[in-house]
């Protein structure tokens, strides 16, 4: 066994099992491959410490570390850290997860402060970045999000896989850095003490202290690599990433539990949810959406002129208000109270209601509404009409409502909504009933004779003594 091993290293245990076996070998497995373990010649690759050059490599990782405050609380940080090989200038920021948006994000930031981007950014965790990659270490997949950003930066990707320390130049360890320098020498008494502690501490290494791997302040060396550096070209505010989606049936596109309305023509065409900080863009074929992003989960965005559209595209009176009750429950929980108490007050007309409080929601927006639905509850003032009124007396300059004419004043207390909506229909001209304006053409006017309807006269019997002649 010392000679097979001796002239093939790397042959497999079982093979050797095969053949001893074959050889008289009378044990058993586990005891052959411990032997196995103890004799077989270990190769050991050498680690190779290298330098960058200016502007040549910049290293980044995520890291978490367990932090004890000192009022005993304990919290998970976790941390992205970024490093120029060159001049040893560090940047690291508090960051609430690892996923791919807060790593390209995090990164652009980086790159601005530090005030340019290198040719090759080098990571240490594959799996943020890679779907799938093959046993040799090359990536046969990336993430779509990240290299979109990546080709958006022009920055080159290399990946310096875990547990490998001989792919690693010589700031390897950087996530062990900024545990070993910052985390286990300090005591933090919050969250806001340990964000202030660490801007002093980044402050301190990059400008104050010479780097023990080269003796020079990374500050200074940061000016002789900072010539080298290409400029960021997308501000961090202006960075999107790019999510493939489907107006779905109900007009918006989903993403993360959030969905954001399009219009209801753009149902079934696939397209582009461009994903900002603050706002997101959805781009459909010739439809195009700008709205705020959602952070809180399962809200909805469904922007104003969006609403009137879809209620105009469903077919049916009964699901149009339908329709438009969904749109005020989109508001939230106050909504949802609100117009739960006004369906059992007023059960056969909560119809009627909800088509006058959609027409509120379009003229003062949902901010409006919402505290106005809040106030209602206090109240306990349930209907349309008192809305209206909270509304008018509460919105300092109320844009018209739908409906309202310009040149006659409106009067929104209670209960006078609809007493001028009615004055409204009895204002408007109407035919008898049973008559058309078409047929009222038509009719004869004064020293006119009508004609006979049916039959002809001649063929309609007279029934009086003298034949119809008195």
């Amino acid at each position: 066994m010392v000679d097979l091993l001796a002239h093939d290293p790397d042959l497999l245990s079982v093979e050797i099992f095969r053949r001893t076996k074959l050889a008289g070998y009378p044990g058993g497995k586990s005891a052959l491959y411990d032997l196995i373990r103890a004799i077989r010649p270990k190769t050991s690759r050498p680690v190779v410490r290298f330098e960058g050059l200016p502007g040549e490599f910049s290293q980044h990782d995520f890291g978490q570390v367990d932090v004890r405050f000192l009022d005993g609380t304990k919290k998970r940080i976790h941390f992205f850290a970024s490093r120029l090989k060159y001049s040893r200038w560090a940047e690291v920021t508090i960051v609430p997860d690892e996923q791919t948006e807060t790593l390209v994000r995090t990164l652009v930031d980086h790159f601005v402060a530090i005030g340019g981007i290198p040719l090759l950014a080098v990571f240490d965790r594959p799996k943020t970045v890679a779907l799938k990659w093959g046993k040799d270490g090359q990536v046969t997949e990336w993430n779509p999000i990240f290299a979109g950003v990546a080709l958006d930066l022009s920055v080159g990707i290399e990946i310096c896989w875990p547990s490998r320390p001989e792919q690693k130049g010589s700031i390897e360890n950087l996530v062990g850095w900024v545990k070993g320098s910052f985390f286990k020498q300090r005591r933090f008494l919050d969250d806001a003490d340990l964000r202030t502690q660490l801007a002093e501490w980044r402050t301190a290494v990059n400008t104050e202290r010479p780097c023990r791997a080269t003796g020079v302040i990374p500050a200074m060396r940061l000016d002789e690599e900072r010539p080298r550096l290409r400029a960021v070209k997308i501000a961090p505010d202006d960075l999107a990433l790019r999510v493939p989606v489907v107006v779905g049936p109900t007009a918006a596109v989903l993403h993360e539990t959030h969905p954001y309305s399009m219009p209801p023509d753009a149902i079934g065409i696939p397209g582009t949810l461009f994903l900002y900080r603050d706002r997101v863009r959805v781009v459909a074929g010739r439809f195009e959406a700008v709205h705020q992003r959602l952070f809180a989960p399962h809200a909805k965005s469904t922007l104003p002129e969006h609403r009137a559209q879809h209620v105009a595209a469903v077919s049916g009176k009964r699901a149009k208000r339908y329709l438009q009750r969904e749109h005020l429950l989109a508001l939230g929980p106050a909504a949802l109270d609100y117009l739960t108490e006004l369906t059992h007050r007023r059960p056969g007309i909560w119809l009627r209601d909800v088509d006058r409080l959609h027409a509120l929601l379009a003229t003062y927006g949902d901010d409006a509404l919402r505290a106005a639905f809040a106030r209602g509850l206090v109240a306990q003032t349930i209907g349309a009409e008192y809305i209206a009124h909270d509304l008018a007396a509460t919105v300092p300059a109320p844009a018209p409502i739908e409906g309202d004419r310009p040149d006659c004043p409106v009067d929104r207390s209670p209960r006078a909504s609809w007493r001028v909506d009615l004055a409204r229909r009895a204002a408007v001209p109407r035919p008898a009933v049973g008559h058309s304006p078409a047929c009222a053409a038509r009719r004869p006017g004064p020293g006119r004779r009508r004609r006979p309807q049916g039959r002809s006269a001649a063929t309609v019997p007279d029934s009086r003594a003298d034949g119809g002649r008195s």
